[in-house]
């Protein structure tokens, strides 16, 4: 089953949730909603399924407009991020209830929910009810609740949010490998960049109601169209610095000077604003034109085997992303090492004139 959006809004009260929504996604790909919270993930998503209503714009299904069709007449699934059970049936009532609406034989909704909580493990507790689980085996339920119908769209809003980190990794894995197997057309919204490259599939960029940018999801990584999908793609947010260029230098904020490299030789005269995501700042130099800049300790956060580093001086404030632990007092002085070569350059409109490894536009 195809989806498309065409030039779709959802006002409300004279705000736009969804402003001018334009995307096709067709049967049986794996796609992500990456924004931050209230970007309009999860608006555009009951848009999708029809649970509301576009003010403007038409929905699509197979090139048949669905925009006036219920929800309870699309072939739909949906995933929510709390852990949405029937408390006092059993997990196997559970995940029974969609294919029971649909007034199947029993031997077939007997087969269907044991063959669907396997895929999931959680047969050994199809007896229990929902409040008898861990978290993560709730989450199971609800991810077997909707996939034991075989949905045409399957859409998941954020549902490993409430999990930890191990059972996150380990349930975003299933997803994708249960839906190889199928050709549901399925969308996954998140606000984590780093879940979004582990889906791989398509990546759509949603920033304040407007979809900002579309495509393979390494690509879109690698290659954002402006400032927003940069910033959106990266976490932590990636670094920005006023830069000028002149005819054989860079300048960045009048307090480093470097020469002009092959990549920003073809750069006019005037300035800009310079990117450099947090991976690629290091503590120790990797590479000869990496730049020394002297800043002092702001905060080390430690996060499982990742340290972000938050660093600044007179001129700038640097997040580093760092593997492993790595402790700091306040204020203790230190120099990072930025590398030239991996500059993404910005027009003072916020276009992606260059990024690493691709001259976007003339400059």
């Amino acid at each position: 089953m195809s989806l498309s959006l065409q030039n779709v809004s959802l006002i409300a009260d004279s705000e736009y949730y969804i402003d001018n929504a334009n995307l096709t996604l067709e049967s049986g790909s794996f796609n992500v909603l990456l924004g931050r919270t209230l970007a309009g993930k999860t608006s555009l998503m009951r848009l999708m399924a029809g649970l509301d209503k576009p003010t403007e714009g038409r929905v699509m299904m197979n090139g048949v407009d669905v925009t006036g069709v219920s929800v309870q007449k699309r072939n739909i699934s949906m995933v929510y991020q709390q852990f949405i059970n029937y408390p006092s049936w059993t997990v196997f009532e559970n995940i029974a209830s969609p294919l029971r609406l649909e007034k199947l034989a029993e031997s077939e909704i007997i087969r269907r929910v044991h063959e669907t909580a396997e895929m999931l493990h959680i047969e050994d507790f199809l007896q229990r009810r929902p409040l008898e689980l861990s978290g993560g085996q709730q989450q199971r339920t609800a991810m077997a609740r909707a996939l034991v119908k075989d949905a045409s769209l399957i859409l998941f809003d954020e549902p490993l949010v409430n999990l930890d980190y191990k059972l996150r990794e380990e349930l975003r894995q299933e997803i994708r490998e249960l839906l190889k197997a199928r050709n549901s057309l399925a969308v996954y919204a998140t606000t984590e960049p780093s879940e979004a490259l582990a889906l791989g599939g398509t990546t759509t960029l949603l920033h304040e109601g407007r979809i900002i940018q579309s495509g393979v999801s390494s690509e879109v990584f690698r290659f954002p169209v402006n400032i927003d999908a940069a910033g959106l793609f990266s976490e932590p947010p990636i670094n920005l610095i006023p830069g000028f260029v002149s005819e054989s230098e860079m300048t960045f904020d009048e307090f480093v000077h470097f020469p002009l490299n092959q990549d920003l030789r073809g750069f006019k005269p005037g300035a800009y604003v310079c990117g450099v995501r947090p991976s690629h700042i290091g503590l120790v130099p990797h590479a000869d034109d990496d730049l020394e800049i002297s800043v002092r300790v702001e905060v080390a956060e430690i996060s499982g085997s990742e340290t972000f580093l938050h660093v600044k001086n007179d001129h700038c404030s640097l997040v580093l992303q760092l593997s492993g632990v790595h402790e700091y007092r306040i204020d203790t002085p230190i120099k990072v090492y930025l590398p030239t070569h991996k500059l993404f350059m910005f027009g003072l409109n916020g276009t992606t004139l260059q990024a690493p490894g691709r001259l976007h536009k003339g400059a």
